[in-house]
């Protein structure tokens, strides 16, 4: 492990402490993308933002926290793409069409309906992605963010950013609980980005310094972490 990926570390360890013992979340967030309380919360905050109005499509990860998020999305007639778990499918999106959902917003948005209805699709079947959703232990208000160390959002935006689908245009919001909103600075490596705003339960936090990968960081990647993910075997093999 670098120094960066132990400070990293102990920057989730902190907030993963501090969100549980402060009443933020159940004790089994330790470890995960927390389940905070007042996830509706952000929902709402988020669809007061006149971007999440204006948007026609929203990427979204495939958490427990930020279902509430993809609810509201599909309800308000918003094209979903989440993320397939792991990105262990050559197709590593699914689509949640709104206009074709046989099923409630609230069943297709979970992730065993997204298994059922959705339809998986490659990077080249995605539109241009108007706001990025993604999950989050801890955030700062200059935007710099980690999740919980596997390293999928870095490469869900990283292949979208590669294809044209995240640009400057593209909105990245992170809804968390207040308690995992931190003074500390952030480590960020070339893989990181950052986000625009921070919705809580209570209020949007806009976030000044915008960070964007400018694609894949093959160097970060391991031998074993692209053979796992169809889609980076494939893009190295074409390589």
């Amino acid at each position: 492990m670098t120094e960066i990926d132990q400070a990293k570390q102990a920057v989730r360890e902190r907030v993963w402490r501090r969100l549980i013992d402060g009443g933020g979340a159940p004790a089994d967030s330790y470890g995960k993308i927390p389940g905070f309380y007042g996830t509706e919360g952000t929902a709402e905050q988020l669809a007061g933002l006149g971007q999440w109005r204006r948007a026609a499509t929203v990427k979204a990860n495939p958490d427990w926290a930020q279902l509430p998020v993809r609810v509201r999305a599909l309800k308000d007639g918003k094209r979903v793409y989440m993320a397939v778990p792991r990105m262990a499918s050559p197709e590593p999106f699914y689509l949640l069409d709104p206009e074709t959902l046989d099923i409630s917003p609230e069943e297709a948005a979970e992730k065993k309906g997204a298994a059922q209805v959705a339809r998986r699709v490659g990077v080249e079947e995605v539109e241009p992605i108007d706001i990025v959703v993604c999950g989050s232990v801890a955030v700062n208000r200059s935007g710099a963010r980690i999740g919980k160390g596997a390293g999928y959002s870095d490469l869900e935006v990283a292949l979208l950013v590669e294809a044209g689908l995240v640009t400057e245009k593209t909105v990245i919001v992170a809804p968390v609980h207040q308690l995992q909103v931190i003074e500390d600075d952030i480590p960020e490596t070339e893989h990181d980005f950052s986000v625009d705003y921070i919705v809580t339960p209570d209020e949007v936090i806009p976030c000044p310094n915008r960070r964007r990968p400018r694609g894949l960081v093959w160097d970060d990647l391991t031998p074993e972490k692209i053979a796992a993910i169809p889609v980076l075997a494939r893009r190295r093999a074409a390589r």
